[in-house]
């Protein structure tokens, strides 16, 4: 049976999310891990989806030509297609980002679909196996053997020496004796980048280390204290932005004199510029 449009507060028992801020965390959570699959033109309209889905956290009811207008004004006439637009939203459902739900109108036509954005999982969902139906053959040896060595074709795990040269070196050599393949090290380093552009971090490269290192060590004796923390990397993220968050208020107020502007991006994904000669 399908849901009956409406007003987007009626829909508050589809939201997933306590507040704007929880969503938008892990809203980041999924980018970091799966923005690879989206091409740029499905990424700015999944991006808008998400400022879109403020109002009720993680909740969105508005028509797709609504999503594609604002897009359209956003970019001064360089938006996006109907078709991007909905290749994006089956790549979304497909990896777990959104469920979807279709509404009708009083009088039982179809009315604008509900989007509801997932919370991160615990763990990654597993992907959904394909199996693999072998050729037709007479030769039962080739066939044989072809799946001999399908089974010793085990995936290779690449270890912390295979980590990219774009994470320090320092970090690495920390997390390796926790987390030793290159991966996770990858993961972990992505979720520093990610809190740091929000606090304009990316300027205080030095600092911004030091900061990942003291809250990779406090996930550490944390992981150690305790068995609550289901998901490391995003309690990473937590302690990590807390933290580079407290160093972006310290040099906000030690530059007052000196009349310097902040970049600091806000939960809704909007970028605002802090000027004390305005203050």
């Amino acid at each position: 049976m399908n849901l009956k449009s409406g007003r987007i507060e009626g829909f508050e028992g589809y939201s997933q999310f306590k507040s704007v801020k929880e969503f938008n965390t892990h809203v980041e959570m999924w980018l970091a891990v799966k923005k690879q699959a989206f091409s740029k033109g499905e990424l700015v309209g999944l991006k808008r989806l998400v400022r879109f889905s403020v109002k009720v956290p993680g909740v969105c009811n508005a028509k797709i030509g609504t999503l594609l207008k604002a897009i359209n004004e956003e970019y001064q006439g360089n938006g996006i297609s109907r078709s991007t637009f909905k290749r994006m939203i089956l790549k979304a459902k497909e990896l777990g980002i959104l469920t979807i739900y279709e509404t009708e109108r009083k009088n039982g036509s179809q009315s604008s679909n509900l989007y509801s954005f997932n919370r991160f999982p615990q763990s990654e969902p597993p992907k959904e196996n394909k199996l693999d139906h072998p050729k037709e053959t007479n030769n039962l040896l080739k066939t044989n053997n072809k799946k001999i060595n399908k089974r010793n074709q085990a995936p290779i795990e690449l270890d912390y020496t295979f980590v990219s040269d774009k994470v320090p070196q320092t970090f690495v050599q920390l997390v390796k004796y926790f987390f030793s393949d290159a991966k996770t090290i990858e993961e972990y380093w992505h979720m520093v980048q990610i809190a740091a552009f929000r606090f304009e971090g990316t300027q205080n490269t030095e600092d911004v280390l030091a900061i990942a290192i003291q809250s990779f060590k406090q996930l550490v004796r944390k992981l150690k204290s305790t068995k609550l923390v289901v998901k490391p990397i995003a309690f990473f993220y937590g302690i990590l932005t807390n933290k580079i968050k407290e160093f972006y208020l310290e040099q906000l107020f030690e530059n007052q004199c000196e009349r310097k502007s902040f970049r600091y991006v806000l939960e809704t994904g909007e970028v605002m510029y802090y000027d004390w000669l305005h203050a």
